[in-house]
């Protein structure tokens, strides 16, 4: 199995967020290497594609690509897969208005379940905004909720208030804030923190038998019990867009194969 692992196929996983792009080489189910654009293009893509013989891709975006992104991206020398509410997808997704749904969302919960199969899940995502997404354990995808991150929050108490000023939200974070910087860092942190424990706490209620994911680049520090039941894996995006790609692989090989 091993040989069988070190020659299967490359893979490019293109992840464009609202600030970040993430490019990663899939081999088979896992991640090899990766590479991030700070800027949100595409830059350095040209590199990583000539460090390794890519077979075939996809890319899932959250925006519109600019002309740049566009030109780049129609360069490359393999199929490339156009994640959309048009592809199909390896869940049944019941999400009421699919051409809406951001393609970051359905990717994550694509990508913890093939890690969680048969088991019900909360994915939680906590980058520009957090969001919150629901998958039972028979692959039925009910949706989710979007709420600001933890820059915007940041951001919103500043530019939405006369006097308040933008608290970095590296710093000390007590119990109740004991100054102005404190005070809004801590009203923060600690909110996002009791907001995403009163999900877990609630869905736990339908649910017994959760199991959560936490993604995304904010970090929180959560209580040891919160921590003991949650997992974390920065990859939940690109895993799902790799799942939703070999999918369509089989879906084509197989339409392939019954005309022959």
């Amino acid at each position: 199995m091993g040989i069988l692992y070190n020659f299967a196929p490359v893979k490019l996983i293109i992840d464009i967020g609202n600030t970040v792009v993430k490019m990663v080489a899939f081999r088979g189910e896992e991640p090899v290497d990766e590479i991030r654009a700070e800027d949100g293009m595409l830059s350095g893509l040209d590199a990583f594609v000539a460090q390794y013989r890519f077979r075939s891709g996809i890319v899932g975006t959250v925006r519109a690509c600019t002309a740049k992104e566009e030109e780049a991206l129609s360069r490359l020398p393999f199929p490339l897969l156009r994640f959309s509410s048009d592809t199909p997808v390896p869940i049944t997704n019941r999400y009421r208005t699919p051409e809406t749904l951001g393609s970051d969302r359905l990717a994550a919960v694509v990508g913890a379940r093939s890690l969680k199969p048969g088991k019900d899940l909360l994915i939680i995502d906590a980058g520009t905004c957090i969001t919150y997404e629901v998958i039972d354990a028979r692959g039925n995808y009910w949706g989710g909720n979007i709420a600001p991150g933890m820059q915007m929050r940041l951001k919103a108490l500043h530019e939405f208030t006369a006097r308040l000023p933008l608290v970095e939200a590296e710093g000390l974070v007590p119990g109740m804030g004991y100054d102005t910087e404190t005070a809004i860092r801590s009203g923060v942190l600690r909110g996002m923190k009791y907001e995403i424990e009163g999900y877990i706490k609630s869905l736990r209620a339908k649910f017994p038998h959760l199991l959560v994911f936490l993604t995304g680049g904010d970090h929180i520090n959560f209580d040891t019990n919160i921590k003991n039941i949650i997992y974390t894996d920065k990859y939940i995006v690109p895993r799902g867009l790799n799942k939703i790609l070999d999918f369509n692989t089989s879906l084509l090989q197989s339409r392939e194969g019954d005309t022959h």
